[in-house]
């Protein structure tokens, strides 16, 4: 694989001058800028992929600056996991586009080739391309699914999820001191000897990087009726089953011990409290504790890990499911202090927030935000409505504003976070069709 150190005309000098390094990129950004809002980043997944990097003003209002290629291929709109020729959510997953701690290095999963990128990033928060390297998972077919990232630090390891395990769901990228990538042979499975073909959303490490919890949503991928309608039960021996991951077998949450040099040991399959625990969020200030989004459990709830890797999970807080089940609530942000929790749910295409106090979440507002409409040709969702496909969203440092990614009606949002929980538009920029994955900023 080659592994240009390329972007788009943005990132060019003038003509007859040299492209200039980081370090004088640096010294040129303006007085404050880094005090007066912040940047925010999103990969378009297209199949030239590339790192759209938007500048947020204090007001939380958002402009692109560049857009640098990464090097890797995206799905184009392609969605693997049900084969449809262009539809939002391509990845089924969550942090394809993630920081390290010290915000040295931007790292982006490109699904298309099943590769990962790392890029330098300055203090001006511009990017440049430092390596693109092959997961080692095979590309079966169109694409690949290489599409949820975690970062180690203390072990300088990044572990990539892929939904589907060809061969393996998870594989390991040692990075070193100048943002180079390695491929490491080692790699680890989600699935169970009568489930071979599950699908697993997203990874989350523990604070102390002890153990790496993985999500997951289906036991096998699902199937579509003629007229596009999603197949949840098959049967066994004349038995009805549901496909929904942990729906009923107690099983949808994998929990990977991290051993001394990042390698993963013997993972514990556990009860993830509900249909499809996709969504694994660890609180701030509550490191033994995270919230549980789930598709097909059309909530959340928190739930606690102790010190050998073992998980209790709370009673579901379930949203309004006027609009019909599974809501497919996938993804999840929360405030800075850990007191606020908001939870996208794909299959409705809005919001909805929540209040955490001690072990207890209720819902605040439900919705937080008005619908957001899509091109109004797709039903992709699981419960058969007409959705805008909103995936990832972000909620910035200082936890005003949240930033939300809707695939099917080409647009990126961000809302002012009202003290009520309520969702106030202040911002929206147009992005490619579809495609969009992950979001991350400082």
């Amino acid at each position: 694989m080659s592994m240009p150190n390329e972007s788009s005309t943005s990132m060019q000098p003038p003509q007859g001058q040299a492209m200039q390094p980081p370090q004088a990129q640096m010294m040129q950004a303006p007085q404050g800028q880094m005090m007066a809002g912040g940047h925010l980043y999103m990969q378009t997944n297209e199949i030239r992929n590339c790192i759209i990097h938007y500048l947020r003003a204090p007001d939380g209002t958002i402009t692109e600056v560049e857009r640098v290629f990464t090097g890797g291929a995206g799905t184009g709109g392609y969605k693997p996991i049900s084969g449809e020729e262009s539809a939002a959510n391509d990845f089924e997953g969550a942090t394809s586009v993630i920081f390290t701690p010290d915000r040295r290095f931007l790292f982006t999963t490109n699904g298309g080739d099943n590769s990962v990128s790392s890029f330098a990033v300055g203090v001006d928060g511009k990017l440049t391309l430092l390596d693109a390297k092959r997961t080692g998972n095979i590309v079966d077919g169109r694409s690949g699914t290489a599409k949820a990232l975690q970062y180690s630090p203390s072990h300088k390891m990044l572990y990539v999820l892929h939904s589907f395990g060809n061969p393996d769901h998870l594989r390991l990228m040692s990075v070193d001191d100048d943002g180079n990538l390695t491929a490491r042979p080692e790699g680890y499975t989600v699935n169970l000897p009568d489930k071979p073909r599950r699908v697993a959303t997203m990874g989350a490490l523990t604070a102390d990087e002890k153990f790496l919890v993985v999500g997951t949503t289906f036991d096998e991928p699902a199937a579509h009726n003629p007229d596009g309608s999603p197949i949840l039960w098959k049967e066994r021996n004349g038995v009805p089953y549901l496909i929904a991951s942990n729906a009923p077998d107690p099983d949808g949450l994998i929990v990977f011990p991290v051993g001394a040099h990042g390698t993963l040991g013997e993972p514990k399959f556990q009860d993830g409290g509900g249909g499809s625990p996709w969504y694994v969020l660890f609180l701030r200030h509550r490191p033994d504790t995270f919230v549980v989004g789930y598709a097909v459990g059309d909530g959340v709830a928190l739930a606690k890990i102790d010190e050998d890797g073992n998980i209790s999970v709370g009673p579901i807080t379930e949203i309004d499911t006027f609009r019909g089940k599974p809501t497919e609530i996938c993804w999840l942000s929360a405030t800075p202090d850990d007191r606020m929790v908001f939870s996208t749910a794909f299959g409705y295409g809005y919001l909805t927030s929540y209040r955490i106090d001690g072990n207890v979440i209720t819902i605040l507002k439900d919705p937080a935000n008005p619908i957001v409409l899509g091109d109004g040709k797709w039903r992709g969702a699981l419960n058969g409505t007409l959705s805008s496909g909103p995936s990832d969203s972000w909620i910035c440092p200082a936890g005003s504003h949240l930033y939300q990614i809707y695939g099917n009606a080409s647009k990126l949002v961000g809302y002012a976070i009202q003290p009520d929980g309520s969702l106030e538009e202040i911002t929206s920029v147009a992005i490619p069709y579809n495609s969009p994955q992950g979001l991350a900023g400082f």
